[in-house]
């Protein structure tokens, strides 16, 4: 396996948590409306294919194959699952802009996320591996 995808790959994880903190700091009480069933059906169901993209793009810029995809999902998400866990902690200082009462929203919403990007490098991965008869 190359290692010259690890750091760049976390990278783009870090970088894509930062936006995305940064589009809920502004703009997260648009989004995550508890009270609207369609407008969270939109953002969970919105979410699988950008993120599908992005994984897919990712491997793709660095010629990962099998294995490699897979703990690209993993780099790719890392960043975020561990700096959301503070986001999370600390909802209401991160994101004044929310009540207290959207954070469990608001978590659900980034488990939602990060496995499909994990679903993703692992179907990416698994299926290359066969196409390519290592079972």
């Amino acid at each position: 396996m190359k290692k010259t995808f690890i750091l760049p790959v976390l990278a783009i994880g870090f970088l894509i948590w930062f936006l995305a903190t940064l589009a809920f700091r502004f703009a997260g009480q648009f989004f995550f409306i508890a009270d609207s069933a369609g407008i969270l059906t939109s953002l969970y169901l919105a979410v699988i294919p950008t993120l599908i993209l992005i994984s897919i793009v990712t491997f793709k810029r660095f010629k990962l194959s099998g294995f490699e995809n897979i703990v690209a999902g993993v780099l790719l998400v890392l960043p975020g699952m561990i700096l959301d866990t503070f986001a999370i902690q600390f909802f209401e200082q991160i994101f004044p802009n929310m009540p207290s009462s959207r954070a469990a929203t608001f978590g659900s919403w980034l488990m939602w996320a990060y496995s499909v990007v994990l679903l993703t490098s692992v179907v990416t991965g698994l299926r290359h591996n066969r196409m390519l008869g290592r079972d």
